[in-house]
């Protein structure tokens, strides 16, 4: 009987854990240390979290407002050329960026309608960013999904 009992025991607690958890950052900071916070180091320190729980956690990022900045494919030939602080660092956050796409599965999107209002067109925008009609659109599909909801803000 206690055999039993354990086996059940941990197929139910196996079978809760089998959910994903999933989040969707509404990114709109312009701020080089709020992203790397938040984005960068957030987003990892929540994947340990859950994979520490045995679950698998699913992200998606809405890139927007003055976040457009952080997945330019060249800086230099963009509206924020002059930001010397992002300059300093634009190279090694590309890589991290994009280092999370690939090893952590990240899903960026990026509003098209305010792509327009900062001059960036498609071929400016890192490849593995998929761009959505607007931010609006992208949450609200996010969120239809399941998705939990974390502004990511100055």
């Amino acid at each position: 009987m206690k055999k039993i009992l354990l086996i059940l025991a941990f197929f139910t607690f196996a079978s809760a854990n089998e959910e994903s958890v999933k989040v969707v950052y509404d990114l709109t900071t312009p701020e080089v240390e709020v992203f790397q916070k938040k984005i960068l180091g957030g987003i990892a320190a929540n994947k340990a979290h859950y994979e520490g729980k045995l679950q698998e956690i699913e992200v998606s990022v809405m890139i927007h407002g003055g976040a457009y900045r952080f997945f330019l494919k060249d800086l230099q030939k963009s509206v924020y050329k002059d930001d010397k602080k992002l300059a300093n660092v634009f190279s090694e956050l590309k890589k991290r960026i994009a280092t999370m796409s690939d090893m952590y599965n990240v899903e960026f999107l990026i509003c098209k309608s305010g792509m327009k209002a900062h001059h960036i067109n498609d071929e400016d925008v890192v490849d593995f960013v998929k761009i959505v009609p607007n931010a609006s659109i992208g949450l609200i599909d996010k969120q239809n999904e399941g998705f939990a909801y974390v502004p990511v803000r100055d």
